[in-house]
């Protein structure tokens, strides 16, 4: 392909530039997307879309397959986007097409993940966690639907003909992914916290875990005063705590170390992809970061296909909780009359 320097005369604006009248610095990013890496990616997404299917439709895990579905089909979206930017990187409908579904995708994952945070405590214990169960997806999923908004109200406007309107839509991509990225510290810090509660419990007081017996009980000199919930395990004093004892062999399990394990690989590779995405629009789309595509498809595309990979294996909460999953059903909406909605 011959080096384009300058644009032809009769070029008045970057929409009609080809890449045979106009050089690269006028594209919205200035190197082609390679071909081979971006079909990969798109394939590697599309197959996990009927896996995720098969999953959620057998262990009825409903929320966390609409939001590990909806990640799959921006992702697949996204690098589709940047194929077609391969033979035309000047026109703005394959850049928005790109931007927008690549920088959402993973905050859909992450509301996946975050679906199951409740369940877990409900099979080890409410009364050590400094949350209550519905709290969990209240907090977590309003954070990634104000994300979720500001990074697809940013990368709309990042399309506007004025420099200024460009660099707003870029700032508010930004606050967008560092909500993103605070939401996951939360998350990891909530899981880094329960775990050491778990962990010392256990540490102080070990016992079988098979067994029932009162045993499993064990008192706690700072106990949490959260108010209990209606399916909640209580014990008759305030001041003990009950592990679970109908899931004490499925915490013992390999397969639960397993889901655990694949669970918290999926959060630090979708961690790392939003602050580099951070990290890369602090700079403008004109920075060095921003046009580093092996940079690019190793810390966005790598990161998330691990993530996607371990969510879609023994990180399912199906093939994780052994399909218990509606046994730790949970009231998320409480209304004043009867009735629940799970989620």
């Amino acid at each position: 392909m011959t080096t384009v320097t300058a644009p032809a005369p009769w070029i008045t604006s970057s929409q009609q530039c080809t890449l045979e009248t106009c050089p690269m610095s006028y594209a919205h990013i200035t190197y082609l997307p390679n071909l081979g890496g971006n079909a990969f990616y798109i394939a590697l997404f599309a197959f996990f879309i009927p896996v995720q299917l098969y999953l959620g439709i057998r262990h009825r895990t409903w929320g966390y397959l609409f939001g590990a579905i909806c990640g799959l089909i921006l992702e697949v979206l996204g690098y589709i986007g940047r194929i077609y930017m391969r033979h035309n990187p000047f026109i703005d409908r394959w850049f928005i097409m790109y931007l927008v579904c690549l920088t959402i995708a993973p905050a859909f994952l992450s509301g996946a993940i975050y679906v199951s945070l409740a369940r877990i405590v409900g099979a080890y214990t409410p009364q050590l966690s400094r949350i209550k169960q519905r709290n969990y997806s209240l907090i977590f999923i309003s954070f990634d639907i104000i994300s979720l908004l500001l990074q697809a109200a940013g990368g709309a406007i990042t399309t506007s003909d004025s420099a200024s309107e460009v660099q707003d839509g870029i700032n508010i991509m930004i606050a967008g992914l560092s909500s993103q990225v605070a939401s996951l510290t939360l998350y990891i810090v909530i899981c880094l916290d329960y775990a050491f509660r778990i962990y010392r419990l256990s540490a102080r007081n070990p016992s079988p875990p098979s067994s029932t017996s009162t045993s499993n009980m064990f008192r706690m000199a700072n106990h949490s005063k959260q108010e209990s919930e209606s399916q909640d395990l209580v014990s008759p004093s305030r001041d003990l705590v009950t592990l679970n004892p109908d899931f004490a062999s499925l915490r013992a399990s390999k397969r639960w170390k397993a889901f655990l394990f694949c669970q918290g690989l999926a959060v630090v590779c979708i961690y790392i992809r939003s602050c580099f995405r951070v990290a890369e629009l602090c700079g403008g789309f004109s920075s060095h970061l921003a046009n580093d595509q092996t940079t690019f498809m190793v810390l966005e595309g790598a990161m998330i296909s691990i993530a996607v990979i371990a969510m879609s294996s023994w990180g399912h909460p199906g093939v994780g909780f052994h399909g218990r999953w509606d046994a730790l059903n949970y009231p998320m909406f409480q209304r004043k009359r009867k009735g629940v909605v799970d989620v």
